[in-house]
């Protein structure tokens, strides 16, 4: 997957809304993005990137992440957020909604959501009308861990969303989340592409040193824990924190503003 652009862009609709990172991605398919290895003359090679290049599929997606607080009352909003920004995915965190479905929400927008409690967690991922009859599965693994699985114009596209324990809470949550997240990875076929929209309630710190292949230079504040654990994941699933690759204002890379404190704890995280 190759990123064509990253922007953040703050949501004023609405007191309370955090930032939405939205990026936009190109999606190979099977035909293509692999290159000859061995002794070959460099003109083959030249001629068969061209012919990859002329078979691979291509597909732009804008793809966002949003901790709403609580999708009761929001839907409208979300709607005319998605469709003022052209975002086509959007993953949704704290929805605070029990049980597991899927709710239409206007404008042929639906949202596939899951979640335990009226009270805390619950995720879910909001598609445009285009794309809902592409959801090939839905996995609701936890309420702080869902994915779908789509064929949109013959490629496979996996979309999860997340929502990670507070630093204040207990390890074991923690640890349990990672584990539900690298179950819903281990089971995505590497052939298939797939995005992570998640609050990881992490800060992965401004700079890249030793990071470089999992992150970009323009986060901010410095790496707690947290923030840690979500570049060794990346590592690990050889993942690539999006937002941090492309420089904007510190404004726009803020993602929670509360009491006068400004974090960055949501990203957008997509296969190297």
């Amino acid at each position: 997957m190759r990123i064509k652009s990253m922007t953040s862009i703050p949501d004023r609709s609405r007191p309370g809304l955090t930032t939405t990172a939205i990026g936009a991605f190109h999606l190979q398919g099977t035909g293509g993005n692999w290159t000859t290895v061995g002794r070959r003359r460099r003109e083959g090679r030249r001629v068969r990137r061209k012919r990859e290049k002329r078979k691979a599929k291509s597909l732009g997606l804008r793809v966002g992440t949003l901790n709403v607080g609580t999708m009761t009352g929001k839907g409208r909003e979300l709607v005319d957020m998605m469709q003022r920004r052209k975002v086509d995915i959007l993953c949704v965190q704290e929805t605070r909604w029990k049980d597991s479905k899927a709710r239409s929400l206007g404008a042929g927008f639906k949202l596939f959501y899951h979640g335990a409690d009226r009270k805390r967690n619950g995720v879910g991922v909001i598609l445009k009308e285009e794309f809902v009859r592409s959801v090939l599965e839905v996995k609701r693994v936890s309420d702080r861990v869902m994915s779908l699985n789509l064929e949109i114009e013959g490629v496979m596209f996996n979309v999860v969303s997340g929502s990670a324990p507070q630093v204040a809470c207990e390890l074991e949550e923690k640890e349990k989340f990672w584990l539900d997240l690298d179950e819903v990875m281990q089971s995505i076929p590497r052939s298939e592409r797939v995005v992570i929209g998640a609050d990881f309630n992490g800060h992965v710190g401004a700079g890249n040193r030793d990071d470089e292949e999992v992150k970009g230079r323009f986060g901010i504040q410095e790496r707690n824990a947290e923030g840690q654990m979500v570049v060794d994941s990346a590592k690990r699933m050889e993942m690539a924190v999006v937002n941090t690759f492309f420089q904007k204002r510190q404004e726009h890379r803020v993602t929670y503003k509360s009491g006068g404190r400004s974090t960055q704890v949501d990203y957008i995280l997509c296969r190297r």
